[in-house]
C-alpha cells in the first residue's frame, strides 16, 4: 500500500533530533509498502535531502522513503508567533499535497496538533483512511505550562483537537496517558492503540569507542541530559543540584547538557554567573556520536518541569535511549516512567523541586558505583523486553496498514 505520512520535525539517524517517524517509515518499506514523508526543515533534524530548494520544496530518495521537504524552516528557539506561523504554513501546504496525490492511507504525527489538518482535509474530502498519532496531549500541556493562556487559542487548539480525534479512523498514542486523554475526547477504546517510542538497539546496544566531553574526567560520575533545553524540560533543575554538589564540595560529579533550545544560553549564563564547572554543555550530535557518548556515562537524566499532565502524557525519546544504551536514569517527576525505573531496579526516582533529593542521588550513585553496572543490565533488558523498536514498530505498521481491513 501507499502511505502518504506528515511528520514536520522529520529526521534521519544523520541527525540530532528523534528518528520514530524514519525507522516507522522503514518498517513500512520493510513489510513492502511505499511511504512519502511530508516534512519541513528542522533544527538539529537531518531529512537526507541536500538537493537546494525550487519554488519553496525539494524531493529525493532517502533510504528507500520518498521525501517531500518544504523550506519551512522550524527551531525551537523561535517565538510563539514565528512558530505558529510555520506550522500553518506547513498545514497548508500539506493539504495540497493530500489533495493530488495518489496514497492508500493518510498518516499524520505531531507535534505540532495542526499536522493532523491535512489528514482531516483527506478524510472528508477524499475518502482516504487516516490515522492520527498523538505525541503530547494539546492544548493541555501548554495550559499547565502557562506557555499559552489567550482563551481564544486556547478553545481553537480544543476544537482541533476534538476534530482530528474524530476525523480519525484510528489513532496512536504513545503514553498511558495519552491514550487516555484521547477516549476523554470520546474516541471508542477500540479505535486508539497504544505504541510508545521504541529503544534503537542497533544504534545504542553495542561495543562503541565512548568519550567524554572536555571538563569530564575519567573518574568523574557522569550524568547527562540528552534532548531539548526549552521550558518543558525544566533544566534549572540540574543546574539547582549542581550548585547542592558544590556546597557539599562534591566536584566528583559532572553534569553534563547535550543539545540545543531557547533556554540554553539563560543556563549557560546562569552556570556561569554561579561558577557551576560541574555542569558541562555540549552542542547537539548526531546518533552514532551520541551512542559513543553514552558509553562513556555513568547516568542518564530524565528530566521535565514539574507538570502533571507530564506524569502520564510523554513518552520521551531521550529515556528510551538511554535504557538501550544501559544507562541507569535519574527521574525527576512522578508518573509511569518513575515506577518502571522502580519496578525493573534500573535508577533513581527523585521528587520533583526537590535539589536535596537530586543531589543526594547523585552522591549516592558515586558513592555505590558498584550498584551502577546491575542497574544499567536491568535497564538494558527492560529495552530489550517491552520496547525494542522493531518490535513495536511491527505493531505500529499493523495497526496504521489495518485500518483498510
Amino acid at each position: 500500500m501507499r502511505i502518504l505520512y506528515f511528520h514536520q520535525h522529520f529526521s534521519t539517524p544523520q541527525g540530532s533530533a528523534g528518528i520514530r517517524s524514519y525507522e516507522m517509515a522503514r518498517r513500512l518499506i520493510h513489510h513492502g509498502h511505499r511511504v512519502t514523508m511530508v516534512c519541513g526543515t528542522y533544527g538539529g533534524g537531518n531529512t537526507g535531502l541536500i538537493s537546494p530548494f525550487i519554488n519553496g520544496k525539494r524531493t529525493g530518495n532517502v533510504d528507500g522513503i520518498d521525501v517531500i521537504e518544504f523550506d519551512l524552516a522550524y527551531s525551537n528557539t523561535d517565538g510563539f508567533v514565528k512558530r505558529a506561523l510555520l506550522f500553518i504554513k506547513f498545514a497548508l501546504k500539506s493539504i495540497g499535497v493530500a489533495c493530488i496525490s495518489e496514497y492508500d492511507i493518510v498518516f499524520a504525527t505531531t507535534t505540532p496538533l495542526t499536522a493532523g489538518i491535512p489528514g482531516i482535509f483527506a478524510r472528508w474530502f477524499r475518502g482516504k483512511p487516516f490515522v492520527f498519532e498523538v505525541r503530547d496531549l494539546w492544548p493541555e500541556l501548554p495550559k499547565q505550562m502557562g506557555v499559552i493562556t489567550n482563551p481564544i487559542i486556547l478553545s481553537a487548539m480544543s476544537l482541533l483537537e476534538f476534530i482530528s480525534y474524530r476525523s480519525a479512523h484510528r489513532c496512536i498514542g504513545l503514553s498511558p496517558g495519552i491514550v487516555e486523554g484521547i477516549k476523554k475526547r470520546g474516541v471508542k477504546a477500540n479505535k486508539i492503540e497504544l505504541v510508545p517510542n521504541g529503544c534503537d538497539l542497533s544504534i545504542f546496544a553495542k561495543e562503541l569507542t565512548p568519550w567524554r566531553p572536555d571538563g569530564v574526567g575519567e573518574s568523574d560520575l557522569m550524568a547527562i541530559f540528552t534532548g531539548t533545553h526549552g521550558i518543558a524540560n525544566g533544566l534549572d533543575s540540574a543546574l539547582d543540584a549542581a550548585v547542592e554538589l558544590k556546597n557539599r564540595g562534591r566536584d566528583d560529579i559532572k553534569i553534563v547538557l547535550i543539545g540545543q533550545g531557547k533556554l540554553k544560553s539563560k543556563l549557560q549564563q546562569r552556570a556561569k554567573l554561579e561558577c557551576l564547572d560541574n555542569v558541562i554543555f555540549q552542542a547537539p550530535v548526531n546518533k552514532e556520536k551520541l551512542a559513543q557518548l553514552m558509553a562513556g556515562a555513568d547516568i542518564g537524566l530524565q528530566l521535565l518541569a514539574n507538570i502533571p499532565a507530564f506524569y502520564f502524557g510523554t513518552s520521551p525519546n531521550k529515556f528510551f535511549d538511554y535504557i538501550s544504551a544501559g544507562l541507569p536514569v535519574l527521574n525527576n517527576y512522578p508518573g509511569w516512567l518513575a515506577s518502571m525505573i522502580t519496578e525493573n531496579d534500573c535508577g533513581y526516582s527523585v521528587v520533583p523541586d526537590d535539589p536535596s533529593s537530586f543531589a543526594d542521588a547523585l552522591i549516592y550513585a558515586a558513592d555505590n558505583r558498584c550498584d551502577l553496572p546491575s542497574m544499567g543490565l536491568n535497564a538494558q533488558a527492560l529495552a530489550k523486553r517491552e520496547f525494542n523498536r522493531h518490535d513495536l514498530a511491527d505493531k505500529w505498521v499493523n495497526w496504521v496498514v489495518g485500518v483498510k481491513s
